[in-house]
């Protein structure tokens, strides 16, 4: 590494996982080209380096001189669209997402600006109630909204595209060898009526457009009130917008309850009424989506840095798998 530098390595949960930062050539490069991108803009890194390692992402935060922190991350190769991604989100949604420093496509790497705080990080009983939920999911269905009209623009930049008519291949094409016999039973039992899911939910009509695929409280900046942003697309597919529904609803419920859940989808779906289905029918497809996310979900544990393997890729590939399982359970709206 060039300089002086103090950097300190998180691996996680996943001490055993490669990554390329341990390829000296590779993290050199990588270096260099933060080190060549701060200076385009007048920029000098200073103290601490923090570096987090992931199977599915190096992320390296980056104290700036007389600037906020930026961040560095790496995506592997099956998720390399996520530097490009984000800064057309950038262009076409700009209130909602983070604009990139700079963007190297081929290399599946970004440099980004700090968000603020987390919104994980602000909850509180008394700070953050069920009714900011609603204001989050509401922001966040208008994006997709808006970006119905760009779904192919963000299918050709390299973003897995599965509509519904597609989920029953995808489905298919799912790593299952983590789970069970009796497991991997039930799931090929359910096939055909995931043929009829997917036909139904297609027949609303609601078009296809960008879904995260894992949207929890972690995943999501709220520098103010009223105010989100939304970052870490990685794990994104083209897919129907409702599929994003089920992981910021589920992360509700624990902290408040069930009863908060018709809410959160009435707020959701506030930006989808008005264009001749009903409410009736918006709902319905809710429930379905919320039952065939588990694909695109399950879908994203295989975007791994190929030297990922051992124990740290099996683990990862377990927890794909066990999202699955998700698809036998009765929606919980």
């Amino acid at each position: 590494m060039r300089g002086e530098m103090s950097v300190v390595v998180d691996r996680g949960r996943y001490q055993e996982a490669v990554t390329p930062w341990e390829d000296e050539t590779w993290r050199a490069a990588a270096l260099d080209w933060v080190r060549d991108r701060l200076a385009v803009r007048g920029l000098r890194p200073a103290g601490e380096w923090r570096v987090r390692l992931r199977p599915w992402s190096v992320l390296v935060r980056l104290p700036v001189e007389g600037h906020d922190a930026l961040w560095f991350k790496a995506n592997p190769p099956a998720s390399a669209f996520e530097g490009p991604l984000t800064a057309a989100l950038a262009r076409w949604v700009p209130k909602h997402v983070l604009e990139p420093l700079a963007v190297d496509a081929d290399r599946g790497w970004s440099l980004l600006p700090d968000g603020g705080p987390l919104f994980r990080d602000v909850l509180g009983p008394d700070t953050v109630g069920p009714k900011v939920w609603e204001e989050l999911l509401r922001q966040y269905a208008a994006m997709q909204h808006a970006l119905t009209p760009h779904a192919r623009e963000i299918v050709r930049l390299g973003v897995p595209d599965a509509p519904p008519t597609a989920l029953p291949d995808v489905f298919d094409r799912l790593d299952d060898s983590s789970l069970r016999p009796e497991e991997r039973d039930r799931l090929r039992e359910v096939r055909p009526r995931l043929l009829d899911w997917c036909a139904e939910l297609e027949a609303v009509g609601v078009p296809d457009s960008l879904d995260h695929a894992d949207l929890h409280d972690g995943q999501l900046f709220h520098p103010g009130p009223g105010r989100f942003t939304f970052f870490d697309w990685g794990d994104a597919v083209v897919s129907h917008p409702f599929c994003s529904l089920p992981v910021p609803a589920r992360r509700a419920r624990e902290r408040y309850g069930p009863h908060v859940l018709p809410r959160l989808r009435d707020a959701y779906l506030e930006p989808w009424t008005g264009v001749g289905r009903t409410t009736a029918e918006l709902r319905r497809a809710v429930s379905l989506a919320w039952r065939l996310s588990a694909l695109g979900r399950a879908g994203a544990y295989d975007r791994l840095f190929p030297a990922a393997s051992g124990a740290a890729g099996a683990a990862v590939a377990g927890e794909g798998a066990r999202c699955l399982l998700e698809l036998l359970d009765e929606p919980l709206l």
